[in-house]
């Protein structure tokens, strides 16, 4: 009718109306005509808080990874000489059964209290590969293991927020990276580095056995450790092994006070 106002809504830019507006039930009278409805925009601005959260913590982590040094129990060079002098035991005594005994006397009378007691052995399914390890310590900075296999395995090392030392004790391991022709080799007594966040193939051809030291964000690595286990083999033993022990030493270290 003429001469008289009109409201309409649109659905991109909400309640719009002609000079003047009347009120139009269950709309409510706008103070400006032209104005966008600004309830439209609101929810977008709930997300700054967690943005802003995530960012700071994602930073955290960053620095905690790459940045911060804590005040480690053990050292890659105290790992490469227990291991050489395993060997050398191992070669004048019984063997490789020798060679771990002497791994564990050794690293218990350096770090009296450190060391797991009864430390006992499980399978560990990780990356695609196959084996068995002796948890010997384990903390969220820190874990030394004795890992191998003695009918072979490869798979995929895993990408962590940890620095990994891989001392060889009996056999040898490959590895590689995208882009290189050739393997890597590693033999008793060789150290291998995969330092934090680099990854590698790696294969133990035959029988082959390791001290392995990680440093770093343990509890990030523990995905990796346990994603097979859970999707594809369904071994909830060595699962519930695995989170005990890990569980068991993570708890009596953080009493020690040994955190970040």
């Amino acid at each position: 009718m003429e001469g008289t106002s009109y409201c309409r809504i649109d659905q991109d830019h909400g309640l719009m109306c002609r000079h003047p507006c009347p009120s139009v039930p269950p709309f409510p009278r706008p103070h400006d005509c032209n104005m966008v409805n600004p309830n439209r925009s609101a929810p977008y601005l709930g997300f700054l808080p967690l943005s802003a959260l995530l960012t700071l913590l994602f930073s955290v982590l960053i620095y905690l990874t790459f940045y911060y040094e804590p005040n480690y129990v053990f050292s890659p060079e105290a790992m490469s000489a227990i291991g050489k002098r395993a060997i050398r035991d191992g070669e004048s005594s019984t063997g490789l059964n020798a060679t771990v005994a002497s791994v564990v006397r050794q690293l218990s009378e350096r770090y009296p209290g450190r060391i797991l007691p009864n430390p006992q052995w499980m399978f560990n399914n990780a990356g695609g590969a196959m084996g068995a390890m002796l948890v010997l310590h384990c903390s969220v900075i820190e874990y030394v293991i004795v890992f191998g296999t003695a009918v072979g395995t490869e798979g995929h090392t895993g990408r962590f927020f940890a620095d990994d030392y891989f001392t060889m004790l009996h056999g040898e391991q490959w590895a590689f990276v995208p882009g290189a022709l050739q393997r890597e080799v590693y033999r008793p007594g060789d150290q291998h580095f995969l330092p934090r966040g680099t990854a590698k193939q790696y294969r133990m051809p035959a029988e082959a056995w390791a001290l392995e030291y990680a440093r770093g964000n343990i509890a990030s690595m523990m995905p990796f450790g346990l994603a097979d286990s859970l999707v594809s083999t369904f071994d909830w033993v060595t699962v519930w092994h695995t989170v005990r022990v890990s569980a068991a030493g993570m708890a009596t270290e953080l009493a020690r006070g040994w955190l970040w």
